[in-house]
Formats: C-alpha cells, structure tokens, sequence
C-alpha cells in the first residue's frame, strides 16, 4: 500500500484528537458565539423556535456549525436545505411507517451497529464491502421501488436512497440517544451525536469497486449533505495495492472535514488501532478482538446497556427493525418499535431506561416528551422475525395516507402519542 500522505494512516489516529472539543459543554467563547448567531438566523427564517422546548436542540445545531467550519451563515444554508428536504420526503414517516422487510434488505447493504460502543461512549459500526456484489445492489435497487412506507420520494431522492436514510434516522434517534444515555463515559453530560465505523474493504477486486461506485457515492454525498457531523471516524481495513485508484473517487465524494476522518490500516496496525478506541470487548474476533459479531448479524447489545434497561415482557435485547427514543417524564425514556408489519403499523414499548442526560431535549428530534406507549403485554402481538411485536392497524388507501398517528391510535384504544417533528478526526 502507498506510504504517501495522500490519505491518513492508523499512526495519526488519535482518539485524543477530536471530541469533545466543539461539543455541547466543551465550546470555546467564539463558538458559544457562533451558536447564538445560528439560532437567531434560522429563527428569523422561521425554521427554529427557542420553546421551551426548542424546536431543535443545541447539540443538533452545533453539528451544522462543525460541519460549516463555525460559519452560521454558512451553517444556515445548510440547515436550511436539509429542513426543506426533510420535509418534502417525510422523514420520520419514512422511519415510523417503513415495512420491517424493506428495513431489513436496506440494512444489509450499509454500515451495521455491533451493539458495542468505543471508550468515549459513541456507537461503533462495521460495513463489509465484499458483501456487496453487483447482483446484491440491483436486487435491493429493484425492490427499492416498491411501497415501502405511507412516505414519498421527492421526486430527486431516489427510493432506494430514501431507505438508507431510514437507517440514519436509526442512528439519530435510536443508538446516539441511547449511548447519550449511558452514564458509565467520560463527558456524560456531553451528547454523543457521532459514530465510528469499521470499513473492512478486503477481498474486493477493482470491478466490484467500479460496480459500487455509482451506489456509495450518491449515498456519501446526500448523507454528508443532510447528516452532517454523525462521523466520527472511519478505519479502512483491508486495503488492496490498488487502493490509491479508489481513494480517488472517494475524496471527491465527501468534503475535506469528513476526508480528514477517514484512516487507512495496514494489517499491522488494525488491533492497536481499534484497542486505542475500544475496549477489546467491542472489537470483533476478525479484527483481533472478542465480540462475536459478523456481518448482518443483529446488533450483540453491550452488556451495561441490557442491564440498565427494564424491559417490557416478551423483550430482552431491541427487535429488528426501526426503533426509537421518547421521553416519558423528567426521569424515564421509553424505547417504541415502529415500522410496520403487511401494511399494519406497530408502536409497541420495548424497555424503558432511566434518563442520565440533564440538557434539553428538544421537541424535534432525535427524541421528544410523549405519553406512555402502550407496552407489549397490552395489546395483540404478530411474529416478526423471533420476537413477538405488537402492531397497530393502518388503513392502505389514499385516504389513509393522510390520517395522523393519533386518530390511528384512538381509533384503536390505545394511549395518544406526540407525533411533533425532528468531532472531527482533525480539531476544527
């Protein structure tokens, strides 16, 4: 592999580096400055309001000023473009009303959660590309046309790209918030809003690359456009002689912040790397670590997460498919399965979790104050995949379509629920 400097390699991958710094909690006075600039320019643009609650909370902005290097005119125009985008393709109808099958066949073709989290508590993801042929990618882009969801592509998101956000919704509203709400990590008061990725590129050949270039590359450039900052860093493994012809096209995809994240491993320095970020525990075997995990496998829940979560009867770790955050009351989260069944929407309590978080919440996402779902034993349960979830019945016509989540759920008996809408690798 090249020695030369044209991308970062493990021995600049310093988890010292970085977070928190820029962070809730840890901003110097030009960057307290620079937020309060933000907030006043997309309030008199009517896209945020100061609440209480806020309409989007302070370590949601602070990722948009990251990202435009502390510019809030600069921040403002993309906030502004991803809050317009978010709302022509309904993004949390897509997460909250996707089928589980159409979740699942996007899930295997991107980065996948272990269930483990690093030493500064972020989540940790792995994304296999051999896994990826050519025939894989036109399957998933074929079915990706189908109803997924009671959303609807905007008519420049292609459906098959829509999915994928649907697991970036997951990212920012179910596994940040809940290692958010991990108390036992340096900075707890500190959000995470970043994950860390193990990219294992080894057995690819320079075709499969070329055949998957048109795929990563619209994903990486609408997902650095619209969740911007969820990046903490990403370590290639893997790398064949031929890398330096990828690496090519992948820096053209991503700004220079994002590029500055991404660190190259020869095979020497994959386990010194990985153990500087994580407990040995949370590596997998194939990487020199002890977690059994593989790829498509369910997330292996960190143990400290199981134990402090209570869990509903019929669950002992979170079912497939998406899930997501609410806060019960000043003291209690709730976890809900969401998605739907054969056109049947689910919203059934998975465990609830004492809050370690004290900051606000807004009332946007990743998650907002709602009464209690109702919890599993309540109400009627179907199989989906090993677990048994309950669904809530959604009616498929056009009239439907636009029925709110709250008359579906009276009309059912069930409790009414809020439906309110949603650092760098080199110090910035």
């Amino acid at each position: 592999m090249p020695g030369s400097t044209e991308y970062a390699t493990g021995a600049t991958a310093d988890p010292e580096v970085g977070y928190p710094k820029g962070h809730l909690g840890h901003l110097t006075e030009s960057e307290n400055k620079a937020l309060s600039e933000f907030k006043v320019i997309i309030a008199e643009n009517g896209l945020y309001t100061p609440g209480p609650p806020p309409s989007h909370d302070d370590q949601t902005l602070l990722r948009f000023l990251r990202a435009r290097r502390w510019v809030p005119r600069d921040a403002f125009k993309q906030f502004k473009e991803t809050e317009e985008w978010r709302s022509t393709t309904r993004l949390d109808t897509l997460y909250e009303t996707i089928e589980l099958d159409s979740y699942e066949q996007s899930r295997i073709m991107y980065p996948q959660w272990t269930g483990r989290r690093d030493k500064r508590g972020m989540p940790v993801y792995l994304f296999e590309i051999k896994e990826l042929d050519s025939k894989a990618v036109a399957a998933y882009e074929k079915g990706a046309d189908d109803t997924f969801s009671r959303a609807h592509a905007d008519g420049s998101t292609p459906p098959k790209l829509l999915r994928l956000f649907a697991l970036y919704e997951n990212l920012t509203r179910f596994a940040q918030p809940l290692c958010t709400e991990m108390p036992d990590r340096p900075h707890p008061q500190t959000p995470i809003t970043m994950s860390n990725n193990i990219v294992d590129v080894s057995g690819v050949s320079l075709r499969q690359f070329w055949n998957l270039k048109a795929h990563m590359q619209a994903a990486s450039t609408l997902a650095t456009a619209h969740y911007p900052e969820t990046l903490d860093r990403i370590f290639v493994i893997g790398a064949p002689f031929f890398f330096s012809t990828v690496w090519g096209w992948i820096k053209r995809w991503f700004d220079p912040i994002t590029v500055s994240k991404i660190f190259i491993l020869n095979q020497s320095e994959v386990f010194p790397v990985l153990s500087s970020f994580m407990e040995v525990e949370n590596i997998p075997k194939q990487y020199g670590g002890k977690l059994d995990f593989n790829w498509c496998d369910q997330p292996n829940l960190d143990p400290a997460i199981k134990a402090r979560a209570t869990w509903e009867p019929g669950f002992d770790t979170f079912p497939e498919g998406p899930v997501l955050w609410k806060v019960l009351d000043e003291e209690r989260l709730e976890c809900v399965a969401v998605g739907s069944v054969n056109h049947k929407q689910r919203n059934v309590r998975v465990c609830t979790m004492p809050r370690s978080f004290k900051g606000v919440v807004s009332s946007n996402q990743p998650y907002h104050k709602t009464k209690a779902t109702a919890p599993a034993s309540d109400i009627s349960a179907v199989e989906s995949g090993v677990q048994k979830l309950s669904v809530q019945e959604a009616d498929t016509d056009a009239a439907a379509a636009s029925t709110t989540k709250e008359e579906i759920i009276a009309e059912k008996g069930a409790s009414a629920v809020d439906t309110s809408p949603a650092a760098s690798a080199k110090a910035a």
